[in-house]
């Protein structure tokens, strides 16, 4: 017990000394020890410390050979620290100030893709996403022979993938809603927006769902053109998907709206 209280009291004196010895580096005005710091503070993954005293030296090495490094060094804090907003904004800075940099192509790579890590879940608002598209796009304009275009189409093909999801999820909504003209409407967009859709199946079962509904809940007068709609939906779906796993679902619904238009 005693001997752990002595090694408790040891880290606490270290931390208490480094703390300190921090401190006073803020205070000084010794820009080249700050200088030197900042870095050993990056590269010992301390990135906190590390930005703080990047801050402070910024507006007095500018114009200087050490310019392009810092800025570089600083827009990396800012990822590693998670900061994906400021970090996609100062990697975006060194491109415009450094642009004949050997650096630029990396920083505008990682400026596109803090917008991809900034993109929220599909549940969520996605203008972020759509903005990381477009900056990932940007990129590959920008630097079509970069070894990094692979990579950035296959981040687009991610992003594209969460908006699919976002688009099918709000059809889904309008379907369980009872909103049938909405639902067909963006179950269209889906098909649409999205050639090659994952879920072009279950989007074409739901636009015969929705005309059905719509047409069994409509006034007599309406009904005939519904169901002939409904009829004319079953159609393309049976085209496409002849051993679907909605196969017999779909079936019945046609032979339910054949026999109401025989009735009507």
């Amino acid at each position: 017990m005693i001997r752990k209280l002595t090694y408790l009291s040891l880290f606490l004196l270290v931390l208490s000394s480094a703390c300190s010895k921090y401190q006073r580096l803020l205070k000084s005005q010794d820009y080249e020890e700050k200088y030197q710091m900042a870095m050993v503070y990056y590269e010992q993954k301390d990135y906190q410390r590390a930005l703080e005293l990047f801050e402070q030296l910024m507006p007095l090495l500018r114009g200087t050979d050490r310019a392009e490094r810092l800025s570089y060094y600083y827009a990396y804090a800012h990822y590693n620290l998670r900061d994906y907003v400021l970090g996609s904004f100062y990697f975006k800075r060194f491109v415009k100030t450094f642009p004949r940099s050997a650096l630029a192509e990396e920083c505008a790579y990682m400026s596109a893709y803090c917008q991809y890590l900034d993109s929220p879940r599909s549940s969520l608002d996605q203008s972020n996403t759509k903005e990381a598209i477009k900056e990932l796009q940007l990129f590959i304009n920008a630097y079509p022979s970069s070894t990094r275009v692979a990579g950035c189409n296959k981040l687009i093909d991610d992003l594209r993938a969460k908006l699919e999801l976002k688009d099918m999820d709000i059809a889904r909504l309008y379907l369980r809603m009872e909103n049938y003209v909405a639902a067909v409407t963006a179950f269209k967009n889906v098909l649409k927006d999205y050639p090659d859709t994952r879920f072009r199946e279950e989007a074409m079962m739901n636009i015969l769902r929705a005309n059905y509904y719509y047409a069994i809940n409509s006034i007599e007068q309406k009904k005939a053109e519904r169901l002939k709609e409904t009829i004319a939906s079953y159609d393309n779906f049976a085209a496409q998907f002849p051993t679907s796993r909605f196969s017999r679902e779909a079936s019945g619904i046609q032979q339910t709206a054949l026999r109401q238009m025989k009735q009507l």
